[in-house]
Order: structure tokens, then sequence, then C-alpha cells
């Protein structure tokens, strides 16, 4: 009979195995250093490149329920946070191995969900002793980025290695109205004891009006300073900035008056001015070795910081970031650029080219610019039948004289550039090029926002609803140059650039020659720019390197080796379900040392991942001699928190950050990390339910007559 048991049970777990199965798949892409996957189409025989766990489940051809449960549960943690979609993955995989261990040793189902429940919401109260403030962050990379060995010329080596070309500078373009030159933003910034900012630059941007950039003078072959890391540096000296008129108000220089324009991001106001270019710092400690999205944000950061001195707008604003995606160029030539880029048609760069230099009149739609859209809502009349929904577009007069009165409309209000959110009608475009009018589709809401801002255009649904007022200003169109100075044409796109004096807007630039590493090349860099932006709404950060998932283990271990006495009410406390005592009783070590695997396995395998360990058997044990000592120390928290000062936590001297000694930290978002351990662990114990209610198959009477009859519904 128990032999007949153990078969029901593997068989009626099938969605446990699934998902074991299915997260394996996902083991290399944990951690900073990710291994990426080439996923095959064996129709057609294409493969594309993949290193996230949204890429990978969204490859894969998911027919079962337990698949399909998971990549819901991914989609909706990526939604949300952009952010722990691996470490979701991974221990998805690892609990349910755990769960399918206690059922070979007959813990009842009850038990498992109830006591791996309360496990992690204990380890989620004891793990916000490790959280810190963005305050204190910032204060403390501030006093970390003075030091002499913080950020050495180490940095510039550790750039030379697979993740970072030695060549490859980020460069924020300048505006079209001035001399067509860049910035250079040197890749690695190599600081000093005495920051000078005397043989530095300042080069205001025309365009933006509040902006300034620090430029070395040619031929200086020191490292430029207006990342946020060599900022921060050079801020603490408190030297004031006389070269730009957007700065030489008496009393007050560039550095000080960033005090008290937070805009609430940090924790309170900060008393001292190097803290507020602490988010340079920020992004370098959440970018967990991703050095060329790095220094994008940086940069972004560096102009939004300069804007808010001036506009007191937010710090960092992620509405006002966009992407565009340049395929045939190498990964060099990445840059951030003002403005909007897009990728437009052959034909439509010759229109503007006959628009450069000539400020345009604008229009705004904000729904599909063709004949059949009708915007979410619309009511057809009760008194209508429809005889053909969607007419043929080479047939019928009505569609011509639909795309005369649009084009009629467009040239009555002088309309220059139109900016449509959806899908525009081809044969309207068609018509537009001839007629010198550029059209753009598929422009998210931010830009059209951005643009409306600023040029005072409205924007409209239908044509039909045009006038005058709705009509805005002020835009110039050209064709997007390279760091070079030299026009792309990449065949059958072109990439242009639309932009407006005054407007916020950035476009991150990202180039790559290899087309299968195009989307993996995105999604990192929208990876980073969440972690931050979720880390300024937290107003808080965990320690990162495995801190966090370390006393999660401890805490978890300790639980699972206390003595539980169901009288002893004292020894509850941790588990808030009274009724469920004498269950806990008998399995709480097994359930809560099954838990524990999950963390266990987390950390060897990131080990493993970032070679700090030959195999997983090294990683555990290195595991398990920083559980001992966290135990003998007494106080596991204060042993982690020491050792993670001090650069020594799990870190073995390898990985992205290993250079960089104790001058950077990193650390991890706090919601984004916890949701993911609760999404994880509910699809688990969700699975796990659902195959327990559902029992087919001939050892129906067998289990109807058995002693543990009470936990199956029978159908």
């Amino acid at each position: 009979l128990p032999m007949a048991f153990k078969d029901v049970n593997a068989r009626r777990h099938i969605g446990l195995q699934q998902l074991s199965s299915l997260a394996f798949a996902g083991r290399t892409l944990l951690g900073p250093i990710k291994s990426c996957k080439f996923i095959v189409d064996e129709s057609t025989n294409q493969s594309t490149l993949i290193c996230s766990a949204v890429r990978l489940i969204e490859s894969l051809d998911l027919t079962s329920a337990a698949g399909q449960l998971l990549n819901e549960t991914i989609q909706a943690q990526n939604k949300e946070f952009k952010t722990g979609m691996s470490t979701l993955l991974f221990l998805t995989g690892a609990w349910s191995n755990a769960v399918l261990e206690c059922l070979q040793q007959n813990v009842p189902v009850s038990a498992i969900v109830s006591m791996m429940s309360e496990g992690l919401n204990s380890c989620c109260e004891r793990a916000q002793c490790l959280q810190i403030s963005i305050h204190d962050v910032n204060k403390e990379l501030c006093s970390n980025s003075v030091r002499p060995n913080a950020f050495k010329s180490k940095t510039c080596q550790a750039g030379r290695g697979g993740l970072l070309n030695t060549q490859s500078f980020l460069y924020f373009q300048k505006d079209i109205s001035a001399p067509e030159e860049v910035i250079p933003i040197n890749s690695c910034s190599r600081q000093e004891d005495d920051c000078n900012f005397n043989n530095c630059l300042v080069s205001p941007l025309a365009s933006f009006g509040s902006i300034a950039s620090l430029v070395k003078p040619a031929g200086d072959k020191s490292t430029s300073l207006i990342s946020g890391i060599g900022v921060t540096a050079s801020s603490c000296n408190k030297q004031k900035l006389t070269h730009s008129r957007y700065f030489n108000t008496l009393g007050k220089s560039r550095f000080s008056s960033q005090q008290g324009n937070f805009q609430g991001y940090l924790s309170g106001q900060s008393a001292d001015p190097c803290e507020c270019y602490g988010l340079g710092h920020l992004a370098m400690t959440l970018s967990h070795g991703n050095q060329t999205s790095m220094k994008l944000l940086q940069s972004i950061v560096a102009y939004q910081q300069e804007r808010a001195e001036c506009s007191g707008s937010s710090q960092f604003n992620i509405a006002e970031i966009v992407t565009c995606c340049l395929l045939g160029l190498p990964e060099s030539y990445s840059c951030v650029s003002p403005g909007f880029v897009t990728l437009v048609s052959p034909e439509q760069a010759t229109v503007v080219k006959y628009f450069e230099d000539k400020p345009l009149q604008i229009l705004l739609m904000d729904g599909d610019l063709t004949e059949q859209y009708r915007h979410l809502g619309f009511n057809r009349p009760c008194n209508v039948r429809t005889v053909l929904e969607h007419p043929s577009l080479q047939e019928g007069r009505a569609r011509d004289l639909w795309l005369s009165s649009m084009l009629d409309i467009l040239i009555t209000f002088e309309v220059d550039l139109v900016l449509v959110k959806g899908n525009v009608c081809e044969n309207l475009m068609e018509r537009c090029i001839a007629n010198s009018i550029l059209v753009i589709g598929c422009v998210t809401r931010d830009v059209l926002c951005a643009f409306g801002e600023v040029t005072s255009a409205q924007p409209v649904t239908y044509l039909t609803q045009l006038n005058a007022s709705c009509v805005g200003s002020g835009a110039q169109v050209e064709l997007w140059k390279a760091c070079d100075g030299r026009a792309m044409d990449l065949g059958e796109l072109v990439p242009v650039r639309i932009k407006v004096r005054g407007i916020p807007l950035l476009t991150a630039v990202l180039t790559t020659t290899v087309a299968s590493k195009m989307q993996l090349i995105e999604d990192q860099f929208w990876t980073l720019v969440y972690r931050l932006h979720h880390a300024l709404n937290d107003k808080k950060v965990f320690l990162g390197g495995g801190a966090v998932e370390l006393l999660c283990l401890s805490h978890i271990q300790m639980l699972a080796e206390q003595p539980l006495q169901p009288a002893n009410k004292g020894a509850l406390k941790e588990f808030h379900n009274p009724w469920l005592a004498a269950s806990a009783t008998e399995y709480k070590s097994v359930v809560l040392q099954a838990l524990a695997s999950g963390w266990k396995q987390y950390l060897s395998v990131v080990m493993c991942n970032t070679a700090k360990a030959a195999s997983e058997w090294e990683a555990c044990t290195s595991v398990d001699d920083h559980l001992k000592k966290a135990a003998d120390c007494g106080c596991p928290s204060a042993y982690i928190l020491k050792e993670f000062r001090r650069g020594d936590l799990l870190r073995g001297g390898s990985g992205p950050f290993a250079d960089h000694g104790e001058g950077l930290k990193v650390y991890d978002n706090v919601t984004a990390k916890t949701e993911a351990w609760r999404r994880a662990l509910d699809l688990v114990l969700l699975v796990l339910q659902t195959d327990a209610e559902i029992i087919t198959g001939p050892k129906r009477n067998q289990l109807l007559n058995s002693h543990v009859s009470s936990e199956f519904m029978f159908l």
C-alpha cells in the first residue's frame, strides 16, 4: 500500500514536476553574470538570443496548465517591476522540488501550505533589518567616492574585459542648432584626491536652456567628470562655476543649488551637497555588472539632475526616457540623444531632408490614423445595418474620398509633422509623403505628452476634430547623426531625430551589429532603469550580493531547529494559525528545511554562475561556512552586515565588481525582490493544491478506504 501511494503521489503532482523542469532551463540566467541561450524554432530553424526569464518563457511552447500559470506569473512580475523574473523562475523550480520531497515524506498538503507561507512571511519580516534608506546609501556612496582606492584606474581595467569594449565611450549629443559635435563621457571615471574643476570647460546645450555639461579641453587626457561618479567626488570641493550663464548667481554654486530640490525622492533633505549627485552612484550599485546600460543611465541621470536644478522637476523621471534600437552599428555607438529618435522609411527620410533646419507645425493623434478606427467606447447607431465592415483599399470611391478629405485637412492647417499613437493607413502615408508631410506612427503616449507640453499641440482622436488651436509649432527634424557626426543610412530604415526647444525627452540609442542581441540589449537597459526607478519609489534598498538570501536561509534553519511544543505559545509566535499547531509541531522541521533548501540552491547557483565557486558542492560548502560563522556570532544579521561592509560576503575575489574593492557595494530592490519570492511560492502552492484536489485513475477505491482519504476530493 505505501508503494501504491507513492505511485499516486508521483502521478498526481505532475504540475510541480513541470514547474521544476521549466525552471531548470533558466538556471544560467540567475545572478549578475548570465549565460545567454539560443532559442531555436524547429519549424523554421530560426533562432533568437535570450538572457532573461521573460524572453525564455515567451520563446517556449507552453502547452501545460502549469506552464501557462508560470508564464502569467512571470509576465505579471515583468509588467509591474521589470526585474526579479529570474529569481522568481529559479525559486519556483527550487520550491517545487522541495514540496515534492515533502510529499515523498508523507507530509500533509495543509501542513506544507501553512508552514511554507508562514516561513516566508517570517523571512520577509526578518529581512527588514538589511534594508537601507536611499538617504544613507547616497551618503555612504558620496563618502566612498572621494577615497583614493574607491574608483582608481582599476575601474578602467575592469572595463577592458568581456563586458565592455575598450573604445566604448558614452556620448551625450548636443542640439542641432549648435555646431554638430558630441560630448564624450569617459566610460571609466578615474578620480584622485585632488579633484579639480579648473581644467574643465562648461558648454551650455542651447536647446535645453538649463543644461550645462562638463567637457574636457582639446588634448586633455584626464577623465571627464560629467558622470554621476565624477560629479559626486568633485562636488565635495564646493567650488563655484562661473563659466556658464546659468550658474553665475552670486552666493549660489552649482552644487549648493541642488539642496532642497530632491522632490521627495530621498529621505529628507541633505545637508551635504555631495548627496545630490548620488543617483549616478546608485545606478552603478544597482547595475549588477551591466556596464553599458549603467553608463547610459548615468548620463540620463546627470542630464535630468542638471535640468531639475533650474526647472524644479523631479530628479529622475522614467516617462522622459525612450529607446531606439539601431541594428548595424557597433555597440560603441550607443549614446543618449536629446529629443525623440525613431526609425522611418527611406521615402520618409527624403521628407526629413527637405524639412531640415525649418520650424515645423506639429499635430498629435492619440489613436489610429485609419478609416476604420473608432475610439474606445464608441457605440454604433442602433438603426444602422452594416453591409461591409472593411472595404478594399483599391475599390470604391468612398475610400478615395476619405483619403482626399484627410489630406485636405492636413494641408489646410499647414501641418508638417504628424505623430500618431497607433497605426497609419499606408495609402494616406504615401499621399502625405508626396505632399511633403511627415507622418510617424506607433509613438508612445509619453512621447506625445512630452511634445504636447512644449509645442502647445493638443492631441486629437480624428482628423475631423482638427482646428487651429490643436496644431503646435516649433518642432524640428533631422537625420540622426552618430557620435562621429555622420548621418546613418541603415538600408530599409533610417534613424531621424525630432526635437523641440526645451523638451525633456531623452532617447537611449542602442546599437549592435548582431541582430539576435538587439532585444537583449534593450531588455538589459530597461531592467536597470526600472531598478533605479523602484529604488527611488521605495526610498530604500536591500543589501545585495546574496546578503538577504543568506539571512533568510539562516533564519529559516534557526526556526527549523527550534523545538516547537503546542502548549508553548511563545514558541508559536512566528506562526499565526493556532488550529494548525498540532500539524506544525509534527512536520515543522521537515517543511522549513525544504523551504531553506530553495535559498541554499539559489546562493549556490549564483556563486557558480559568477565563477565564485567551481561547483555547487564547493558553493554549498562556502554557504555552510558562512552559516556556521553567523550562528557562532549570535546575531546573523550583524555578521552578514559586517561581511557586506568588508566586501567578503560570498564574493571570493571574482565577479563584475571585484576590482572595485570596498568603494562599491551592490544593492537590490526591496519590493521587487520580496514580490518575486511571494509570487514564486504562491504559484508552487497553487499548483500543489490544484493537483491534490483532482484525483483520477484505478486507485480511487483504495484511496477512499484509506486513512488519508480526508485529504482528497473525489469527483
